[in-house]
């Protein structure tokens, strides 16, 4: 997914990697509760989000860094899960029919691992976090999801769990000094 050339113009890729229709900027405009919405939150983002071909651009950047994190996060969420619950039926079976000295060292043990991964996982995503121009992508997708909720309350028929993404937890604060990966020289038209 991570040529944006390949991209049929009007489409983008959910998390899971599906191709969905992007919803025309004119059917949120036509709604007038999610065109202010627009333009207040397109002050609060330096955004239009009644610009399709940035819109289509957010969208796809923002499964391109999904598309990064879902591996790593992936790949250290299964130690901490078998670290964290796994425990439960190893004490079950195993430790709770040995000794204190050797129940409190499985605790030992457990606990520092699972600091240890978090820790892990805290330092590896660091970076992505001090990157303001990434963390201003998810904040402009926060907001293009809370738009599209204002719209299809409003009677915009859009689908029902359209933008099909989640939520972003460091995407709340927006840098307007960051720059912005710059929209594609492409001879797209909305």
């Amino acid at each position: 997914m991570g040529d944006y050339s390949a991209l049929e113009y009007g489409t983008f890729a959910d998390d899971s990697g599906t191709v969905h229709q992007m919803v025309p900027a004119s059917v949120i405009a036509a709604v007038p509760a999610a065109r202010a919405a627009a333009e207040r939150f397109g002050r609060e983002a330096c955004f239009d989000f009644l610009d399709d071909r940035a819109v289509h651009w957010m969208l796809f950047q923002r499964r391109e860094d999904t598309e990064q994190g879902g591996l790593l996060g992936c790949l250290l969420a299964i130690p901490i899960f078998i670290l964290g619950f796994g425990a439960w039926p190893f004490w079950d079976l195993v430790a709770s029919e040995r000794s204190r000295a050797f129940q409190a060292a499985f605790l030992t043990a457990d606990a520092i691992l699972l600091v240890a991964l978090s820790v892990a996982v805290f330092l590896l995503r660091l970076p992505d976090l001090r990157d303001h121009t990434v963390r201003n992508t998810r904040c402009r997708a926060r907001l293009y999801r809370r738009l599209v909720g204002i719209a299809r309350r409003g009677g915009a028929d859009i689908p029902a769990l359209y933008p099909y993404y989640g939520m972003y937890a460091s995407s709340r604060k927006f840098f307007p000094e960051a720059a912005d990966r710059p929209l594609p020289a492409q001879g797209r038209s909305a």
